[in-house]
């Protein structure tokens, strides 16, 4: 296939011109072109949300909801928008189940210890699967030390999917919280979370989704979902780092108490008594990152200048191909093949270790991940001590799929 019918997109979605919008996309690496596959860690930023950003910290920097001064009222303004951005993103009802956090690690981290830590007793189950990410594993072992909770989890298949009829049979009396992701990282695994929060909504189970790897690649309603929390972080949706969203049904939130204590999340402070401020505030304490929530809303309404049903069905057709020429690798397995995932594909390659296998690529110029990512029970059922994950973007091309087939045969090659 010659460069300009592999460079080819999904029907209506130009990305060309796309990619022309994200700046470090016309790196080279090595001498070659940057082929950028490792999406699933860290997804790569657009002018749009590098000058959001850039004219906060030239322009408007200021400490916000503290001051009267003009840049503190500029800031805040910026600062607040941006959460309403994010009310319409994932269809909140409203700005204040929007909190703030560093990420998805820390939202799941807060409602483990504001949420559930107050209302569990010995005993208790928290419900997993076993193929989370260890950000929706740790926090609940911290939980089993703190309250002498239970930690149960839901098996997966040798495909990796996850069945909603064996983690409903996991729902017992005792039960008190289902914890998974929407999407596995890695194995791009899409869960039925509908099913299973319609489950646990009919036996009194309160849901968390870990969104992480489901917002930049599909559509998300957290009514429609009807879940109670749902956590996102902005660097895999081609926002900054350290940032990232807690949803929270209002209802529920109102209920916990804050995590952190400082500036902020108060409305009055003695010696004797401390007041806490409304929502979202009163988990929000200290100087929060003020370009870094900026940036996300500016992530957000880039997505919103997109065909976004056309770029997801170009994702879509990215996984296809890579998946089909992949394949004709000799010696090449493919680790989680779900029949519904997102746009990565995780796999080892016979007498190459992934992280060998990660060198070479980038000698070639692509960029994909190696290791466990941070899901090392998913590696040990599988047999594996890593994996190589090549993870899609809107702006990823058919003949970056072929150039890393092509890279991955040099490698086992030279192996050989």
């Amino acid at each position: 296939m010659n460069g300009a019918a592999a460079a080819h997109a999904a029907p209506g979605f130009d990305v060309a011109a796309v990619r022309r919008r994200f700046p470090v996309l016309a790196r080279t690496i090595h001498g070659h072109p940057l082929v950028y596959l490792d999406n699933g860690a860290s997804s790569q930023r657009p002018t749009a949300v590098i000058d959001a950003v850039n004219d906060y910290e030239r322009h408007h920097h200021a400490n916000v909801h503290r001051g009267v001064h003009t840049l503190s009222q500029e800031a805040s303004a910026l600062f607040e928008a941006a959460r309403d951005s994010l009310v319409g993103f994932i269809n909140a009802r409203s700005r204040h189940e929007i909190v703030f956090v560093r990420g998805t690690t820390e939202a799941i981290n807060l409602v483990a210890q504001s949420y559930a830590r107050p209302l569990f007793e010995p005993g208790d189950e928290v419900l997993i699967t076993h193929l989370e990410h260890h950000a929706n594993i740790v926090p609940w072992q911290l939980l089993r030390e703190q309250t002498g909770i239970k930690l149960v989890i839901a098996p997966m298949d040798t495909r990796g999917e996850i069945h909603a009829g064996q983690v409903e049979a996991l729902m017992g009396p005792r039960t008190r919280l289902l914890a998974c992701a929407h999407v596995s990282n890695a194995l791009g695994t899409v869960l039925p979370v509908r099913r299973l929060i319609a489950a646990a909504r009919e036996r009194g189970i309160a849901t968390l989704i870990d969104g992480a790897q489901a917002v930049p690649h599909m559509p998300v309603d957290v009514q429609a979902l009807d879940c109670d929390f749902y956590a996102f972080s902005a660097h895999k949706m081609f926002g900054p780092t350290g940032i990232g969203v807690l949803y929270g049904r209002e209802a529920v939130l109102e209920r916990m108490p804050p995590w952190q204590g400082g500036g902020d999340m108060i409305l009055a402070v003695s010696f004797a008594k401390t007041t806490y401020n409304r929502l979202p505030y009163k988990f929000e304490a200290g100087t929060p990152n003020i370009s870094g929530a900026i940036g996300l809303g500016a992530a957000v309404n880039f997505l919103g200048t997109l065909d976004l049903d056309a770029a997801h069905a170009h994702e879509r057709a990215l996984l296809a191909r890579a998946e089909a020429v992949l394949a004709d690798v000799p010696g090449l397995r493919l680790i989680g093949t779900a029949a519904e995932k997102a746009g990565l594909v995780s796999f080892v390659v016979d007498g190459v270790h992934p992280h060998d296998l990660g060198t070479i690529l980038d000698k070639d110029g692509i960029a994909i991940r190696t290791g466990h990512h941070c899901a090392m029970p998913v590696m040990e059922f599988f047999g594996v001590p890593a994996t190589a994950r090549a993870s899609f973007a809107f702006y990823n091309t058919f003949e970056e799929i072929d150039l890393l087939a092509a890279s991955i045969e040099r490698a086992r090659k030279l192996f050989a």
